[in-house]
């Protein structure tokens, strides 16, 4: 009868898996196939804003009273404009720049497709659809960028690319209505198999008074879910939010609720500001010698909260640029993958963005041996096999002490039993009696419990580097483990999951207490539901630690007979 019901429990979730899949087919949102759909998606993005009358129109670029720290600045709200782009592809990034304003509005990720089964279909990470942009300008009393107005830019050119002889490739725009009193150039370089864009501006001044601007760097988005990721209620649900550096922290998160509730602000030297997600991070860094005044905040153009925009950057302070003199203005902006090493670099803290949780002490050398294994094996399934072995063996002492302890409390299971039958329902005298066993025989009840909780942070740690790592994003391992960042297809590791903890559960002493003995054989069921929805690398390493656990125990046990 317990068979019928597993295999009934285990039918239900199976139905309910493909209900899900039927409905993201159906209903869920798919990214544009590449970026000639980027006019239509601008365009379908536009009709969803709601039309304002001019004065209710109020501009998205941060108002110079907020760089001498007004408290009643107002709410920036979306501005209708129109668009036309440039192209810029390099190696690794295709990106389209807005004319009006100089706005980076699209970009995508060749060495990433959005879809394994369309490995010439490249990630797009800056869209429309989601509102998407990476926004700078020149602000102040004398800057390009005033309330409801962007200058208006022209290139040389439509599409630029970088040439397979050359490291770097800059775009110039110029302004498309010259000022009288200045000369200025916006400058955007990109370098070979880099992420990291330098956005600066060249400003002279050729009229007979000083000038006073600033620079800021800003990301405008949505708070809904990338294009391409799945949500999944059964599944990790990853964050998506607002990260920067304060005071106190090198790493601070942002919720999107927070900033709907009250703005925030913060006046920090150096440091960032970015959009997480999923394995990919947008982020602004000014220079970090200098002084910025870091801010987020939320606008809500519809009535529907899902569809509230955030903007989120930085504003340099203000500079004067003499009669006669010249100034450049500018900041990093990065938009790809979580590359700890690449982050690092551009700004203290901007690594831990990759966030593995109260526990990054241990993951952080934890993937540097993954990484490690994985440039000896080229093969990162086989990495997480490696390197769970690794751990397993390091930690043998302590899982030994475990499988002793736990060999001796299954010892005596048959003496408990006699016990219960004597004492019956007198559960004091059959403790005491229980007591007074362990103490004759040297078993100690807990003993198999504190080296497993001495292990479980390293345990734990291990989940989040693989649940992390955007190496192991469409990372294959073998026959139909295409990608290990997703759940197996067709079920296998999460069932050998389970059967390898039923067979861990089973070398372990049963419960005195029937309810709980039930409780633990229920486990390795409730368990495999639940992995049946988690990325196939974390059921990997799972799988393989139950079973490095079963063939550490059978040695042990082995021992222990043979020492008789």
């Amino acid at each position: 009868m317990d068979f019928q019901r597993i295999f009934i429990f285990m039918g239900l979730a199976v139905t309910g898996y493909m209900l899900i899949l039927a409905w993201q087919q159906d209903y869920g949102r798919s990214a544009p196939a590449d970026s000639a759909t980027f006019e239509s998606a601008v365009s379908e993005n536009r009709s969803a804003v709601p039309q304002e009358t001019p004065a209710q129109v109020v501009s998205d670029v941060p108002d110079v009273d907020a760089l001498r720290g007004a408290a009643d600045a107002p709410s920036p709200a979306l501005e209708s404009i129109t668009m036309r782009t440039i192209a810029i592809n390099t190696d690794v990034l295709n990106v389209k720049i807005d004319l009006n304003g100089g706005d980076i509005v699209f970009a995508s990720l060749p060495d990433y497709p959005a879809n394994i089964e369309e490995p010439d279909n490249p990630l797009i990470l800056i869209d429309p659809k989601n509102q998407y942009s990476a926004q700078s300008g020149l602000i102040g009393p004398d800057g390009l960028d005033k309330s409801g107005i962007r200058p208006q830019f022209t290139a040389t050119r439509s599409v630029f690319r970088l040439r397979d002889s050359d490291d770097e490739l800059q775009v110039r725009l110029s302004l498309a209505i010259p000022f009288d009193d200045r000369l200025i150039e916006k400058i955007y370089t990109f370098k070979r198999g880099d992420y990291l864009v330098d956005v600066r501006y060249e400003v002279q001044n050729i009229g007979l008074k000083p000038l006073e601007m600033a620079f800021f760097g800003q990301i405008k988005r949505d708070g809904r879910s990338p294009l391409f990721q799945v949500d999944n209620a059964m599944g990790l649900q990853p964050y998506l939010g607002i990260a920067t550096r304060n005071v106190d922290e090198r790493y601070s998160k942002i919720d999107l609720d927070d900033v709907q509730e009250a703005p925030y602000q913060l006046d920090f030297t150096g440091g960032y500001i970015a959009f997480l997600q999923h394995y990919f991070v947008g982020a602004w860094a000014p220079p970090q010698n200098e002084a910025a005044r870091y801010y987020a905040r939320s606008l809500q153009v519809a009535e529907d909260t899902s569809s509230d925009v955030y903007l989120l950057g930085y504003t340099a302070a203000l500079t004067t640029i003499d009669t006669g003199g010249q100034q450049t203005f500018g900041g990093s902006f990065y938009i790809g993958p979580k590359d700890q090493t690449a982050l690092a670099q551009i700004a203290e803290g901007l690594d831990l963005t990759v966030d593995y949780g109260f526990l990054w002490f241990i993951a952080q050398p934890l993937f540097v041996a993954l990484t490690f294994i994985h440039e000896q094996v080229n093969n990162w399934g086989i990495a997480i096999i490696l390197l769970t072995v690794l751990v397993k063996t390091l930690l043998y002492p302590l899982s030994a002490a475990s499988f002793r302890s736990m060999a001796k409390m299954r010892k005596l299971q048959p003496e408990m039993v006699r016990l219960k039958e004597r004492y019956g329902d007198d559960r004091q005298k059959f403790s005491q009696a229980m007591m007074e066993m362990y103490k004759k025989e040297g078993a100690n009840p807990l003993g198999g419990c504190l080296p497993i909780l001495l292990q479980m942070p390293v345990f734990l740690a291990l989940y989040w580097t693989l649940m992390e790592s955007v190496e192991l994003r469409h990372a294959p391992f073998i026959f139909w483990i295409k990608d290990l960042s997703v759940m197996d297809p067709y079920f296998v590791l999460p069932i050998l999951m389970g059967i390898s903890m039923y067979l861990t559960q089973m070398m372990q002493p049963e419960p005195p207490d029937p309810v709980q003995a039930k409780v633990f054989k229920f486990m390795p069921i409730i368990f495999t539901v639940f992995f049946l929805w988690f990325p196939s690398g974390l059921v990997l390493y799972w799988l393989v630690n139950n079973i490095l656990s079963v063939l550490q125990q059978l040695y042990v046990t082995r021992q222990l007979e043979n020492a008789r």
